[in-house]
């Protein structure tokens, strides 16, 4: 896989589509073998390669991050908890897999209700959806679902004074993620096996096109 032609967009999307269920690497991979970039082509070869590959492993350093940050700030810390849901919410199959999961759950309580969270059914042609896919939680577009949980925890994180703390713990952990994606060098597997079947899988829709 050459990942000089991915554009950033691309990877962007595909971690939006790509599956997020697998296990994290382990520690020992994951703190191995670092070295400056040679170029800037390389670094950024480098950069998108590793935001794929240890894409579980940064976003639960993300949360352990904030989460050590706030630990004396409950409030903070269930506002941490809330932005972590909405921005999971933006995974396709995170989205797809807590609707299913909530409309399960209602439809034990309320069967009526469970059908009409039902998401509206969308025209298909030529076996492609004729609109580009929205996806739902809970009868209601995911981006409803984003902005409420964004401004829950952003009034939470303002009631527990916390909110640069908050901003600089968030901008720590990213510049850490960047840090260690950069100075990471991809190692064989990370180059030839388990990535290069998942973006396969991710784009194999768009080469039909």
């Amino acid at each position: 896989m050459d990942w000089d032609s991915v554009a950033a967009e691309d990877v962007i999307e595909a971690l939006r589509e790509v599956e997020w269920s697998a296990s994290p690497r382990s520690l020992a991979e994951f703190f191995s073998r670092f070295a400056f970039p040679r170029s800037f082509s390389k670094w950024m070869s480098r950069l998108k390669c590793n935001l794929y590959y240890y894409r579980t492993n940064y976003f639960i350093l993300l949360i352990f991050v904030l989460g050590l940050a706030l630990i004396t700030r409950p409030l903070a810390i269930l506002g941490a908890a809330l932005t972590a849901l909405s921005l999971a919410f933006l995974n396709d199959s995170f989205a797809a897999t807590f609707n299913e999961k909530m409309i399960r759950t209602i439809r034990h309580i309320s069967p009526h209700l469970a059908a009409k969270m039902r998401p509206p059914h969308m025209p298909v042609i030529r076996g492609r959806s004729a609109t580009r896919k929205t996806v739902y939680i809970c009868g209601q577009p995911r981006l409803v679902f984003v902005l409420i949980g964004l401004t829950a925890s952003f009034v939470l994180w303002f009631t527990s004074c916390g909110l640069l703390w908050v901003l600089y713990a968030f901008t720590t952990a990213i510049l850490m993620i960047l840090l260690h994606a950069s100075l990471r060098t991809p190692n064989l597997k990370a180059r030839l096996n388990t990535f290069r079947e998942e973006f396969r899988a991710v784009w194999r829709n768009y080469s039909e096109l």
